[in-house]
């Protein structure tokens, strides 16, 4: 079983925020590959299917950003998911936009919905690092990520990174890795 989150925060207000980039790609992925509705369960909305013949899990806490993990330990715990079955989708302001990375382990990277979930199921999980693109300056940072995306911008993902992204992650499931 794999546990595919994706980082953002609940409400209207946020959802096509940067820092929902990691929610937007589950709703992608979920229609993409039919699975059912989202339902409240594990303080997030959950749905679960298939992919590539195994059994998936997505999740997207409704605890806020940098509360996370407290979301994702409940699920990982109940359904005795290892850290390395799990799959974080998330913003990152030090890629350019449209830009992706993916690897297992790591840091945080001052990431606060990382740095919350690294303590609950440790830190060997897939990262998934989803460019949104960099303020001016330091102090623009909360204010950016919390900002909505050009349409434009929010149509690149649809059409061009989010297939991507689905493309990879299939062939990590075909792979086994």
């Amino acid at each position: 079983m794999f546990l595919l989150v994706g980082l953002g925060n609940p409400g209207a207000e946020y959802r096509y925020t940067r820092h929902n980039i990691g929610f937007l790609f589950l709703d992608y992925l979920a229609s993409s590959e039919k699975f059912p509705d989202f339902k409240p369960r594990f303080e997030s909305l959950c749905s679960a299917g298939q992919i590539n013949g195994e059994k998936v899990i997505l999740q997207k806490p409704q605890t806020f950003m940098n509360l996370s993990g407290r979301a994702v330990g409940q699920l990982a715990g109940f359904y005795e998911i290892p850290s390395e079955h799990v799959f974080v989708f998330h913003d990152d302001i030090d890629l350019s936009p449209f830009d992706v990375r993916i690897k297992k382990g790591g840091s945080s990277g001052g990431h606060n919905g990382l740095r919350s979930i690294d303590p609950v199921i440790g830190r060997d999980y897939w990262r998934v690092r989803i460019g949104v693109g960099r303020p001016e300056t330091k102090d623009q940072v909360t204010n950016y990520v919390v900002s909505n995306f050009m349409k434009k911008d929010y149509e690149h993902f649809e059409t061009v990174v989010f297939p991507e992204i689905s493309k990879m992650l299939l062939e990590r499931f075909c792979s086994g890795n």
